[in-house]
């Protein structure tokens, strides 16, 4: 019989969005059960989300450093297996730093850390502990980004020549940041979200998904990032120009001040002979065109899907799959890595590679908007 695995959430805990999300994406396939938690640095609200979620209150710990000490003291098999971190931004490296040296794989929120130097951090405390380290970039667990990156990968389209990737959102239009917003607040603090604003939100999603799907790596870039909320200290709106690495061009814009936009992450990968177009908002289709023939639609769900596309399924065609879906595909190629069920590629669900990836990614754009410089050498990191 397969075990189930315990899993500890830090973070997460009464009013929090993304926290809930793990949650329910983590028990969909039955190989993970929350036990444990310090969903808040406020006692009471702790206590609350404790309840809540039927967690033994002697399991609802008031922090991290109490939750790794109390569980490392438990007998193997009673301990926590994982710790979920869905925190601000600027507690991620820390956080995953602790939990991994005290013998626990981590799978942790977007992006990895604040910098490229405490991305390296993590990566040691990865090898050193020998625990394995998972990044919630969520889109690419979805089946048809999965066909949209074999049928690139065994040549379909020929040489990619373009590779194009927008993230539109609205909600940050007016300053709700200043209004008590408390998902905007935080995310628009240089202290608790890092260098990049939009960019590190919704930017790193992108980029992750442009490199994943495309199976190439940035080689330059030429950004532009605006702040066109007055009073905003981060950025609210990025464009970026990309060179891959076979010769490919790119664009990249992200934007949180599309007002009246949603969730608009849409992917354009065109090679000699043909191209694919990926839309999140209408997940289930791949749209594929070509110069020879006519356009074609492929559904998830539909005839002629790769191997490892039917693997992300779990519902007949019609029969919509989404976003906790995706999320919940990552938690379970997580969850088969730490049982060595199946291994599987190194890129079943995002690791080490992609953190450090997004994070030479930040710090270039930034860098490269900064200075008078049209291009900049996206930076290369260990492992990446």
């Amino acid at each position: 019989m397969k075990r189930t695995l315990q899993l500890a959430m830090v973070g997460g805990g009464e009013g929090a969005f993304i926290g809930a999300i793990h949650r329910a994406a983590a028990a969909l396939d039955g190989d993970w059960r929350l036990v444990a938690g310090a969903f808040s640095s406020d006692p009471a609200r702790n206590r609350r989300s404790g309840d809540m979620l039927g967690i033994a209150p002697a399991r609802t710990y008031a922090s991290l450093e109490a939750l790794l000490a109390a569980e490392s003291a438990l007998p193997e098999a009673e301990r926590v297996d994982a710790v979920s971190i869905v925190t601000p931004n600027h507690l991620h490296a820390p956080m995953a730093i602790a939990a991994l040296d005290a013998g626990f794989h981590v799978f942790c929120e977007k992006p990895m850390a604040l910098s490229t130097v405490e991305a390296q951090e993590i990566a040691q405390a990865a090898a050193r502990s020998g625990r394995h380290f998972a990044l919630a970039f969520t889109y690419s667990g979805y089946p048809l980004i999965e066909e949209a990156r074999a049928r690139v990968a065994r040549g379909d389209f020929g040489k990619v020549r373009l590779v194009q990737v927008e993230y539109s959102q609205g909600w940050l239009s007016q300053p709700i940041d200043r209004d008590g917003n408390k998902q905007a607040e935080w995310r628009t603090d240089p202290a608790r979200a890092g260098l990049g604003g939009c960019l590190g939100d919704i930017g790193t999603h992108a980029f992750h998904l442009a490199e994943h799907v495309s199976g190439l790596r940035v080689d330059q870039l030429c950004a532009d990032l605006a702040t066109h909320v007055p009073g905003r200290q981060l950025d609210d709106d990025v464009s970026v120009l990309l060179r891959l690495d076979n010769g490919a061009r790119g664009v990249l814009k992200a934007t949180q001040v599309a007002a009246g936009d949603e969730n608009g992450l849409k992917l354009r990968i065109h090679g000699e002979a043909g191209g694919l177009e990926w839309s999140q908002m209408e997940p289930n289709s791949l749209v594929l065109r070509w110069l020879d023939r006519p356009m074609e639609t492929v559904r998830s769900g539909g005839p002629g899907l790769a191997p490892s596309t039917l693997q992300r399924l779990r519902t007949p065609a019609g029969h919509p799959e989404g976003y906790i879906e995706a999320f919940a595909n990552l938690y379970r190629a997580f969850a088969a890595r730490i049982l060595g069920d199946a291994p599987g590629p190194d890129d079943a669900f995002p690791s080490v590679a992609a953190g450090l990836r997004t994070m030479a990614f930040v710090e270039s754009v930034v860098a490269n908007a900064r200075s008078d410089s049209k291009w900049t050498q996206l930076a290369v990191t260990a492992g990446s």
